[in-house]
């Protein structure tokens, strides 16, 4: 774990609370644009920050993301543009933890090795590639822990107990937990039925710490919800 996630994931654990993690497109709808919402995002008292890279063919990611992955390209942003404002946003915010959620395609195109250096390079801690099974995971693992980033791996309330251990080896940082089936955004309600049971297998599998995502059209769902992490 870099040592932005532990020292966040201590101070919260030392006043006994969870962390509140919020996800934003960069370069949505611009690059100035953005990075004012993400001083806006740690102003208002965000733990942790991901981020997504505009990407044309999202699997994961509902009409919410997708609307602003369309928005950041229409402006024209590129992977590069990201990593600028990756290193723009650590000159002013030192001490907070952010992470990438994007997908296998981005990070291939620029060489597994070279994009986790360079997301390292800007100011990264950590990586979760989408669409990368744990069972094919091993080449960007091997790259994150080259570069020293946390590779964040995903787990759902019904993913089997041999594939929640392979998680538990590979990832690092923290474990993103899916608070519900489908796409993000979906739905307007958001359910954290079966997690009990989830992080209890996850602990004794050694993972890092269980985080909820999720995404809601609803502010007030997504302010309370979109990430919420507990230590341990």
């Amino acid at each position: 774990m870099t040592s932005r996630y532990a020292d966040m994931f201590g101070s919260r654990a030392r006043d006994g609370e969870g962390a509140l993690g919020i996800f934003t497109m960069l370069g949505d709808p611009d690059p100035g644009s953005c990075l004012a919402c993400l001083d806006a995002i740690v102003a208002g008292g965000a733990d942790m920050v991901e981020v997504g890279i505009p990407f044309s063919d999202p699997i994961a990611d509902g009409p919410v993301i997708q609307a602003a992955a369309e928005r950041a390209l229409r402006a024209g942003v590129r992977t590069a543009d990201c990593l600028e404002m990756i290193a723009d946003f650590r000159q002013r915010h030192p001490t907070v933890p952010l992470g990438v959620l994007t997908y296998a395609n981005l990070v291939v195109a620029r060489g597994i090795d070279a994009f986790c250096q360079q997301l390292a390079d800007a100011g990264g801690d950590s990586l979760l590639i989408a669409d990368v099974p744990s069972i094919e995971v091993g080449p960007y693992a091997a790259a994150a822990r080259r570069a020293a980033l946390d590779l964040v791996m995903i787990a759902a309330t019904n993913t089997p107990g041999a594939t929640l251990q392979r998680i538990a080896a590979a990832g690092s940082g923290y474990t993103y937990c899916v608070a519900r089936a489908g796409v993000t955004g979906a739905d307007r309600e958001v359910h954290f039925n079966g997690h009990p049971a989830l992080f209890a297998a996850l602990a004794a599998a050694g993972a890092p710490p269980p985080s909820w995502g999720s995404v809601s059209p609803r502010p007030t769902t997504f302010a309370r919800r979109s990430i919420r992490a507990r230590p341990g």
